[in-house]
């Protein structure tokens, strides 16, 4: 089935769920998925189930790649989405040396002390029979052609914050790629990866790479037509799962928004708000603590 058929077989296939995995060690039996540390949330865990669960019903095949796995909180749900014949290969430095001074110093800083190999197998194997393929080397090692050209369907890069490597990652990701695949970049608006941010917009305004999906913590994009994407996401009713979804546009081109909704906070009653308003603090707190027993008594059982 073409890939233009994603949107159409997204609408009646049954999205994935999955979140994320085990601390180092726990037995199969009483791991829980979100045990794993890491920093990958749950509106990113939904879109890349969603959007892997979308690719493999229109019939579209391909090996998935991870550059920067941590300890498996992602890698873990990637694994989730391969179908027979598809193969996962994550590439981090986990315990080894950094190449470069500059990498070495953001290893130690936010990395060294917990990042390790045989937590991120023990993490991944408590819900995979087997591991992926382990690159444990700089992501700049896969710039030899280790990975076939075209053999991706699914590029997921979270690995050094600095420009020169994640440029060099954006280019592995851009070979590795089938012609509709897709890349998901982490961090590519946080205050401290400017760096990130450099390499994904000149990606996008020279490079050739079309925003798909912009989240809090991800961008999503594509080398080829980014429409059948955007309609198999639009075919999820996000909204009545807690989120937001909006459209916005980039040098014309339209690209979607997901955050997550905002719970407007609990209105006060007009007596309480006129009293929080106008007594002295020490008064203030006075009636804060009175209600507070109040709510108390009132609860069933109390």
């Amino acid at each position: 089935m073409p890939s233009a058929d994603i949107a159409d077989a997204a609408e009646t296939a049954d999205a994935e769920r999955s979140s994320t995995g085990p601390a180092p060690g726990t037995p199969r039996s009483t791991a829980r998925r979100e045990d794993i540390p890491g920093w990958f949330f749950r509106l990113d865990q939904e879109t890349f189930g969603h959007l892997l669960t979308a690719q493999s019903a229109a019939g579209t095949t391909g090996d998935i790649l991870e550059l920067g796995s941590y300890l498996g909180r992602s890698a873990v749900l990637l694994g989730d989405h391969l179908r027979p014949g598809e193969h996962l290969t994550v590439c981090d430095l986990f315990d080894s040396e950094a190449g470069d001074a500059d990498n070495a110093a953001e290893m130690t800083m936010s990395y060294r002390a917990s990042l390790t190999r045989i937590g991120f197998e023990a993490n991944y194997l408590a819900f995979h029979p087997e591991l992926p393929t382990i690159v444990q080397a700089p992501t700049s090692v896969l710039a030899d052609g280790r990975i076939a050209a075209g053999s991706c369907r699914f590029v997921h890069i979270d690995a050094s914050h600095l420009y020169e490597h994640v440029a060099g990652d954006i280019e592995v990701a851009r070979r590795a790629l089938a012609d509709d695949g897709l890349v998901v970049l982490d961090d590519y608006r946080s205050e401290h990866t400017p760096g990130v941010s450099a390499a994904v917009w000149q990606a996008v305004f020279t490079g050739g790479l079309r925003p798909v999906l912009l989240t809090p913590m991800k961008f999503y994009g594509t080398w080829g037509d980014p429409e059948p994407l955007r309609r198999a996401l639009l075919a999820r009713d996000w909204r009545a799962e807690g989120f937001t979804v909006d459209q916005d546009a980039i040098a014309g081109a339209s690209v979607l928004r997901l955050n997550n909704a905002v719970r407007p906070a609990p209105r006060r009653s007009g007596v309480r708000r006129l009293l929080l308003d106008l007594l002295p603090p020490v008064a203030t707190r006075s009636v804060r603590r009175g209600l507070g027993a109040l709510r108390t008594r009132r609860r069933p059982g109390a």
